[in-house]
């Protein structure tokens, strides 16, 4: 520093941790990582601050691993009202008869349930999520309340939903313009803000839930808004079969003659492709958001590695029923393995962590702002408890991470710089609270989806 530099003062200075600073990069011990406007100012060893800072607030964090936020590309925060229940179900509870479906939900239940699964994904390390359901106009800003970043829109689609888990499908236009127009609402009023704490992506619901004309029309209004496109893809084999059926196609086929299979799309699942739609998808470059512990539960697995080995690019989700990306993370790098049943220098921890930080960033528009402990990015940070019995030792602190650890160890979340969670406990809003107001909201669509 030249003698007339004025010393930095920092917002927020994080010290004494280990430092994950991207995927790649090699841990730093007793690092500092100092926070103005909301972005990474200084990031290095501590004894490398500059000389005379100052730092409004400290966290002091010895025994802990810091790691890039991590970003969550495909959830639905309402579908904690049938966890423990639909997981066992055998297929996703819009298509699953007996369970709470989404235009069962009311506004108020809508909202109490997103800030419940929002704020488990948050506690559990999630600094951005992308969700999507219902009544999104009142639970984006609901959830953004927590502190967290997020992405959401409601379901776009022209199917009749109140029939489809009695296997009817009847497509109504007017239902489809209903959709999209409150997605483009939702772009107005949400997207593009300057701390990019919230966001829209058109969230086709899936090839069988909207008609083709109508497809072709989400992918016009994708180009005109310059908005990507998230989707369900090949999720199940009643999709595919379906889609051969009205089309004579596979989906994956059906969205590239549409006009959305491109590298702006974020498909979540792709499990049941043909070799000629891997090679298809990965041409495209399309963003996969894989869903390893969803789709096991379900007894299915997608096929990463091929996918990835044509061109595809690996993002990680947590969809239903919980929120746990450390978790994921690990189904992530062990079913990869699985599919080629031995470990590869190129299916490594790293990897993972690649998929779930700047994989992700790319995925949401966000590349080169977030998923990266780097300066000049926007200050998004996740810091783990080490000093537990399952993480110690930490010989290779992100290996242990992604082998022993949970979404349970992460004790601080920063967003934009804004420490949203403290020593497990959020803190913009009351836990207890959020829970019980979840609570009851599922309690009352159970009992009216039994006819009670």
């Amino acid at each position: 520093m030249m003698e007339n530099d004025t010393p930095p003062v920092y917002d927020l200075l994080v010290e004494g941790c280990t430092l994950i600073q991207s995927a790649f990069a090699r841990p730093l011990s007793n690092a500092a990582i100092g926070i103005a406007d909301g972005r990474f100012a200084f990031v290095g060893r501590h004894q490398d601050l500059p000389r005379g800072w100052a730092s409004k607030q400290r966290l002091r964090a010895s025994g802990h691993v810091a790691l890039p936020g991590l970003v969550n590309v495909h959830t639905h925060t309402i579908l904690s009202m049938v966890r423990g229940v639909a997981e066992d179900m055998g297929f996703a509870p819009a298509y699953t008869p007996g369970v709470p479906q989404g235009h069962m939900v009311t506004e108020e239940e809508a909202v109490a349930l997103a800030r419940l699964g929002a704020l488990e994904a948050m506690l559990f390390g999630s600094t951005l999520i992308n969700d999507t359901y219902v009544h999104t106009q009142l639970t984006l800003p609901a959830m953004a309340e927590l502190g967290l970043r997020v992405f959401s829109c409601n379901r776009i689609h022209d199917v009749d939903f109140s029939g489809v888990s009695q296997g009817k499908w009847a497509y109504d236009a007017a239902i489809g313009e209903k959709t999209l127009a409150e997605a483009e609402a939702l772009v107005q009023r949400f997207h593009g803000k300057a701390d990019a704490r919230t966001g829209v992506q058109l969230a086709a619901h899936a090839p069988d839930t909207c008609s083709t004309p109508f497809l072709k029309t989400i992918g016009e209004a994708s180009r005109r808004l310059s908005i990507p496109v998230q989707t369900h893809l090949a999720q199940s084999k009643v999709e595919v079969a379906r889609i051969r059926e009205r089309d004579g196609k596979t989906p994956a086929e059906l969205l590239d003659e549409v006009g959305l299979l491109d590298a702006r799309l974020v498909a979540a699942h792709c499990i049941h492709l043909s070799a000629e739609d891997i090679t298809r998808i990965g041409r495209a470059g399309v963003k996969l958001a894989h869903i390893p512990k969803g789709n096991a539960t379900g007894g299915t697995i997608a096929p990463t590695r091929a996918l990835v080995d044509a061109g595809a690019k690996l993002t990680i989700a947590t969809d239903n029923m919980h929120a746990d990306m450390v978790e994921v993370m690990r189904w992530a790098l062990a079913m990869g393995r699985v599919q080629r049943g031995l470990v590869e220098e190129s299916w490594q921890p790293e990897h993972i962590l690649y998929a779930a930080t700047e994989g992700g960033a790319e995925a949401m528009g966000l590349a080169g702002q977030i998923g990266a402990v780097s300066p000049g990015y926007r200050a998004d940070m996740v810091l783990l408890e080490m000093r537990r019995p399952h993480l110690v030792p930490h010989n290779d602190p992100l290996g242990t991470i992604m082998h022993t650890g949970h979404g349970r160890d992460v004790a601080h979340v920063i967003v934009e710089g804004e420490v949203v969670v403290r020593d497990g406990r959020p803190t913009r809003v009351d836990m207890e609270e959020v829970c019980r107001k979840g609570a009851a909201a599922a309690e009352a669509l159970w009992r009216r989806a039994r006819g009670e």
